[in-house]
């Protein structure tokens, strides 16, 4: 275990928050901004001691078919990221047909699970899409909110357009009048937060991986990419390996862990061990943990023949 005394960095003398904002915001100092009655009662950054534990070797790049609701495998405080697309609840082979009430304290349970196994500055990464349209369901901001009421840190929202890949629609609802037309969702979001503080310290000193152009256009709050086809993975709802990789270079370092509490066809998994990090995952569908085993199996065989030692 390692601890250390979170501190606050000294900022270089730069910009400051203006009534009108700033053109540039080099060593920006938002002090004054922050200390306004807009931020009053919210979740704000804690001073604590950074603590890291060890996850055993033999549950480490291992998939677990049971629930993610309780993690016995992982102890307090051992994984660097969590990214996850979870069960969309809409009727497809694997979901259960649960209220939205049921929905949110299932993913609630999940998501105080995680909490507890992220170390201090691990971050959560969630892909979720709205639903419906008679109303609009807003899933990503129930799950905002109760991943707030759980303690965690918002630091912001990813649009992912998916531009021409996205299922085709003709729900347009009333064609060309204005008495019912009907939005065609073509994004989804990728909620980010946070376990405690900002930062999520290295004492182990372990490389950045992440290039200057991948760091540049990763930080961005918009990310066009294409979808996957479902029927190229045998998963009906799977995310593209492009999305996972981006969080996993922004947001760890090599040989740090990534937890995916809904690992369906193992996309994370894979995109963990092409970066050089650790997977832990979990589904309860059987047939999805062995597809997502087959995937990665399939990956590794890949790398041996491409990079042969």
């Amino acid at each position: 275990m390692t601890d250390i005394q979170l501190s606050k960095y000294k900022r270089k003398k730069g910009t400051q928050t203006s009534t009108f904002g700033t053109p540039g915001r080099i060593n920006h100092d938002s002090s004054k901004f922050y200390s306004g009655k807009l931020y009053e009662g919210l979740n704000s950054d804690k001073k604590i001691v950074y603590s890291e534990n060890q996850i055993q070797p033999e549950n480490l790049n291992k998939i677990f078919c049971k629930t993610s609701e309780v993690m016995s495998e992982i102890p307090d405080n051992s994984v660097h990221l969590m990214v996850t697309s979870p069960p969309y609840n809409v009727g497809k082979e694997y979901d259960e047909n649960l209220s939205l009430n049921e929905y949110r304290e299932f993913l609630k349970r999940v998501f105080e699970e995680t909490y507890r196994v992220l170390v201090p500055g691990g971050r959560a990464c969630i892909n979720i899409a709205n639903l419906g349209r008679k109303p609009y369901i807003p899933l990503h901001s129930y799950i905002i909110e109760d991943m707030l009421n759980i303690g965690y840190l918002m630091r912001g929202e990813i649009i992912w357009d998916k531009g021409n890949s996205a299922s085709p629609s003709t729900a347009w609802g009333t064609y060309l009048k204005a008495n019912n037309p009907v939005l065609r969702d073509v994004h989804e979001y990728i909620l980010v937060f946070c376990k405690d503080t900002f930062t999520r310290f290295n004492p182990q000193k372990r490389k950045s991986t992440i290039s200057k152009e991948e760091f540049l256009e990763y930080t961005k709050s918009v990310w066009k990419f294409s979808a996957e086809r479902a029927s190229k993975v045998g998963h009906p709802a799977p995310f593209p390996i492009e999305l996972p990789y981006r969080l996993i270079q922004l947001y760890t370092f090599e040989g740090d862990v990534v937890l995916d509490p809904f690992v369906g066809s193992g996309t994370a998994c894979i995109a963990a061990l092409k970066t050089k990090r650790n997977y832990v995952a979990y589904d309860v569908d059987k047939n999805y943990c062995d597809l997502a085993e087959q995937r990665i199996k399939q990956f590794l065989q890949e790398q041996i023949i491409l990079f042969p030692k």
